[in-house]
């Protein structure tokens, strides 16, 4: 029986690691759908922010109760599910408790995990009662309907089933208990128990074992269905955000060259460009698609946390605009999945579906909201910039369908007539003096 039960688990752990392997090459290669980025530059700084951000939680402590909470979450979550090679190798190979050798040593770890669990059912219940009873309106937002507001609450029963399995399996394991060392929690559950046979208490050890291990299999794979995927691409999402001032945009360089042209004294506005053997046919003007975005723009769509920090200070959307910086990120990321489907139904090549990011998902009414002042970017807790796919998105209209407002057209036309957005002569630009 002990033999079978050895093969069945490495069978699941196969099959969960493999399925698990799978979802990361297909995210891989949906990223990689996205032009290419020169972010090799500042490698210092680049790391200094993966350190404070992404591990030290520095933004997250903006909002205390919520970030005093998140950081017991991850921290118990992550240090706990150490505990998983010891299963893996009780598992595998017909042990128990393997590392209890380690004596004290072991108690401690042991005593370190239990109170991280207790401390994360406990925030875990708290962060479920701001969500569903007190009900935040950042949770509540119509783009939080459905799916969304589905997904936030499994992972929660998700967090909790989990951290009970593992407090059970210690209160009922007989020789744990023994110890005396390392049941600091599970010592006062125990007694939950008493009167049961040492044969039941086993298989209520074993039972909570097995759904503790395949529990944390099927949260690893259900990672890529949800927005708590930034638990492993906050990382590589803080390392490579932009190091750039706030407010500065990028240039397009075939306008930057165009303009370089016009500001030449010495240049034949009607020569013909000699071509090299290194230009290629122009790009698109912007983005109406997530192709046209560059991967990094999609690294941070699977990234976003869906926490709302963005809409939340977002004054357009405090003044009732229909903009969601949010929603901008969970569009991208929805028409990103669509897209690599649609890949994957026709063998590795895309096929036309008659869609695109801009009007299929996000409206030109929610890009032309944006104030571009940054308060979403400065706000997201992962360095997400959803800023700079609304600009990307203005810019196509603009330059693609000449589809911007009345109001930005008549100042643009002012500008290239008069040298200011005011319609008025260059000659009476300093008449106010007067008044």
């Amino acid at each position: 029986m002990g033999i079978i039960s050895n093969i069945v688990f490495a069978v699941i752990l196969v099959l969960g690691v493999g399925y698990f392997v799978k979802n990361v090459k297909t995210l891989i290669r949906n990223i990689k759908l996205g032009h290419d980025v020169d972010v090799s530059d500042n490698t210092s700084q680049r790391w200094k922010n993966m350190a404070m951000i992404a591990l030290g939680q520095s933004k997250m402590v903006r909002r205390p109760i919520a970030g005093l909470l998140h950081i017991i979450v991850y921290v118990g979550f992550i240090i706990i599910n150490i505990e998983v090679l010891e299963i893996i190798i009780d598992g595998l190979f017909g042990t128990h408790r393997i590392f209890s050798g380690l004596g004290v040593f072991y108690g401690i770890l042991i005593g370190t995990f239990e109170i991280l669990a207790f401390l994360v059912l406990v925030s875990v219940i708290v962060f479920w009662v701001r969500r569903n009873i007190i009900k935040l309106q950042r949770f509540w937002k119509s783009e939080m309907k459905g799916w969304p507001k589905s997904d936030g609450n499994i992972i929660l029963y998700f967090e909790m089933v989990l951290m009970i399995l593992f407090l059970v399996m210690n209160a009922t394991d007989v020789h744990f208990q023994t110890m005396q060392s390392g049941n600091v929690i599970s010592q006062f559950i125990a007694p939950w128990f008493q009167g049961l046979s040492e044969a039941t208490l086993h298989t209520i050890e074993r039972t909570a074992w097995w759904l503790h291990i395949v529990g944390i299999l099927v949260f690893l794979n259900y990672l890529y269905f949800s927005k708590h995927l930034h638990i492993l691409l906050a990382f590589p999402n803080t390392y490579y955000g932009s190091i750039a001032p706030k407010g500065k945009l990028n240039n397009l360089e075939s306008v930057t060259k165009e303009v370089q042209m016009m500001m030449d004294p010495d240049a034949d506005p009607y020569a013909m460009p000699e071509a090299t053997e290194n230009d290629e046919e122009p790009a698109k003007f912007g983005a109406s698609d997530v192709q046209d975005l560059n991967w990094v723009q999609l690294l941070n769509a699977y990234t976003c946390t869906e926490c709302g920090r963005c809409t939340s200070e977002c004054p357009a959307n405090l003044t009732g605009k229909k903009l969601s910086p949010r929603k901008i990120m969970m569009d991208t990321r929805d028409r990103l999945e669509e897209v690599g489907k649609n890949i994957d139904a026709n063998k590795g090549e895309f096929k036309d579906d008659g869609k695109q990011l801009l009007g299929d998902y996000i409206t030109a009414e929610e890009l032309w909201a944006c104030t571009t002042c940054n308060a979403c970017v400065e706000a997201c807790p992962v360095s997400i910039n959803p800023l700079s796919i609304i600009i990307d998105m203005r810019r196509y209209l603009v330059m693609e369908q000449s589809a911007a407002p009345t109001e930005l057209n008549n100042m643009m036309s002012n500008i290239e007539n008069n040298g200011a957005p005011w319609p008025y002569n260059q000659m009476d630009r300093l008449n106010w003096k007067d008044e």
